[in-house]
């Protein structure tokens, strides 16, 4: 560590020194603010120094909620290690401590951190009171929309705390302007502060980051057992089109059944009686899009995954659903998946990356990220055989398709076994993919591109942290997966505009530059200046410089000082082009 922070309420030598990061913490302390930094720039660390500080200022306590357990773990570990444990007694909730026993817990510490449900269920039944709560940090502030429990919580902070202060920290919080605003609205948020990975005092301080695109062929077998699928969509797709009910040219999309069933629900509204037939069909052929998908894009395992799901699942029910399972065609592809093993040419892909990357690196750490359960067990079995390799499923909570999630206490510890070394490959769905501190991750390898740039950035996040990391991402040739890529490619562009156009809409308080860092300082060199020092000297560093440029006189340019002759002044009434013969005469 090139230079140390010092702050009375954080241990020394612990936390480095980064101008960036005591720019967002100046601006973090004069009003609620959404601090947007990439992955790996270390948002956790502005976090430690806003909270040193308002517990400086005030007799109150702080509280960081995250979303999942394990993340609730690792921030709790970097508490007890940046702050004096004795005096800040940092404690952590979550949903595996019975209510009963948390009432007594939250007056404990003054530093508190929690899954969203547990403060908001534990502030609705009297359990905890956040009047004298000083500053709520929301991690992964990007989910504070809707009925998403950190937007809830928010909601009672600012009800009940006497004054209220938030920060809401992420890297991505979506490329719709209107998504950034509602997050703005519930955190009561008077400012945005952005900074991107080309900026200069922040670039120098991130890892290298390679992504790489790696297209495979989907297998013959597979797009043999996905074509009578395809030829119902199609026949059902033609039918509406002749309906004038499917419009979009081209290959049959989402997008194109989605518009078709807005149109067949117009029709229901207008009372023509064939629309409620089309509605049912476009529905039919919307699951039949669905399953070619996980067919060609994930394999069979997601397959039978997703067609479990349609049995046992909220659809189980429903006509559609009934229709599509009793189907012969349906019935003939669940006996052939039943006696199938994994085919897929992406599962051969990730074979062959985690064993060169082990081979030629055995203290490696890898992230295989997936969308299906099914999926990372398949890709669990695969992995098993491989010599040195020793892969840990990570999946969620709850229970779905054929088996159950993991608790709380068995997500961590597979992320300790992983951060440990007792296990070298973790294949995770989405519950990993927000927040988890990796510093060994030196490669993420996704089994499929999402469309989503919210999960690409949290994804393509987990390594490249501490030292530089690769990010491979699979695309099965001539199937969505190249639509999805491009889509997300296209959205995080469009990020970092809505989050500006965002943030000048804001009715900004006053604020001095700097005034909230007098109790910082740095040690660089075994010298201390004091923090607002430190940031001026980077900044002046980090000044982009104005090249002269020499000019370049035209050969061609007149050295003719003179006046112009009246000949070429216009005559006196021309109006247009069109009067100049006229006017000449």
């Amino acid at each position: 560590m090139s230079t140390g922070l010092h702050h009375n309420g954080l241990q020394d030598g612990v936390v480095e020194a980064r101008a960036y990061q005591l720019e967002a913490v100046d601006v973090a302390l004069s009003s609620s603010t959404l601090l947007v930094l990439p992955t790996a720039a270390g948002k956790t660390a502005v976090a430690w120094m806003a909270m040193a500080e308002m517990l400086e200022r005030k007799n109150g306590w702080a509280l960081m909620i995250a979303p999942t357990a394990a993340l609730v773990k690792q921030h709790l570990d970097d508490l007890e290690l940046v702050f004096d444990k004795d005096l800040t007694k940092p404690i952590s909730m979550s949903g595996a401590i019975p209510p009963n026993k948390r009432e007594g817990m939250w007056n404990r510490g003054r530093l508190v951190v929690s899954t969203p449900q547990v403060v908001r269920n534990d502030v609705n039944r009297g359990l905890v009171d956040l009047s004298d709560c000083c500053l709520l940090i929301i991690d992964e502030a990007h989910h504070s929309t809707g009925e998403r429990a950190e937007a809830q919580v928010a909601d009672l902070y600012l009800e009940f705390a006497n004054e209220p202060l938030i920060l809401g920290m992420t890297a991505s919080p979506g490329s719709n302007t209107e998504k950034v605003e509602e997050i703005c609205n519930r955190l009561g948020v008077a400012r945005i502060h952005l900074r991107t990975s080309e900026d200069n005092m922040l670039s120098e301080h991130l890892a290298n980051l390679d992504i790489e695109e790696l297209k495979v062929r989907v297998p013959d077998e597979i797009r043999e057992l996905a074509e009578p699928l395809v030829q119902w969509q199609e026949s059902i797709v033609e039918r509406e089109r002749r309906l004038g009910r499917y419009v979009m040219p081209g290959a049959v999309t989402h997008r194109g059944l989605a518009n078709a069933m807005d149109r067949a629900n117009l029709a229901v509204r207008r009372g023509q009686s064939d629309a409620y037939g089309s509605m049912s069909r476009i529905g039919l052929a919307m699951s039949l899009h669905h399953l070619i998908n996980h067919l060609l894009c994930q394999g069979l395992a997601a397959a039978r995954e997703f067609l479990d799901r349609k049995e046992t699942g909220e659809d189980a029910g429903k006509k559609n659903t009934q229709n599509l399972l009793r189907d012969s065609r349906i019935r003939s592809l669940r006996d052939s998946l039943a006696e199938m093993p994994e085919s897929h040419s992406k599962v051969g892909a990730v074979r062959r990356l985690v064993r060169e990357r082990i081979r030629r690196d055995s203290e490696s750490r890898i992230i295989v990220f997936a969308t299906y359960r099914d999926t990372v067990s398949a890709l669990e079995t695969a992995l098993l055989n491989l010599k040195d390799v020793r892969p840990i499923q990570f999946i969620g909570q709850s229970k779905r398709g054929s088996g159950t999630g993991l608790t709380q206490k068995q997500q961590v510890e597979r992320i300790e076994s992983f951060r440990s070394g007792e296990g070298n490959v973790l294949i995770a769905t989405s519950v990993g993919e927000e927040g988890l501190d990796i510093p060994t991750a030196d490669l993420v390898i996704f089994y499929e591109p999402v469309a989503s740039e919210i999960r690409t950035i949290q994804r393509r996040g987990r390594t490249g942290r501490q030292r530089d990391g690769d990010v491979v991402v699979l695309i099965a040739e001539d199937t969505r997966d190249e639509g999805a890529r491009a889509a997300a490619l296209r959205r995080e562009q469009n990020m970092h505009r809505a989050v500006a156009r965002v943030g000048r809409k804001l009715a900004r308080s006053t604020h001095v530059d700097l005034s909230n860092l007098d109790n910082f300082s740095v040690v660089e060199n075994g010298e201390q200046i004091s923090a607002t020092e430190f940031v001026i000297a980077v900044r002046k560093k980090n000044r982009p410089v104005l090249k002269e440029v020499e000019k370049i006189s035209d050969q061609n340019e007149s050295t003719d000082s003179g006046q112009l002759p009246p000949s070429t002044f216009r005559p006196r009434g021309q109006t247009g082009l069109e009067q100049f013969n006229s006017a000449e005469e």
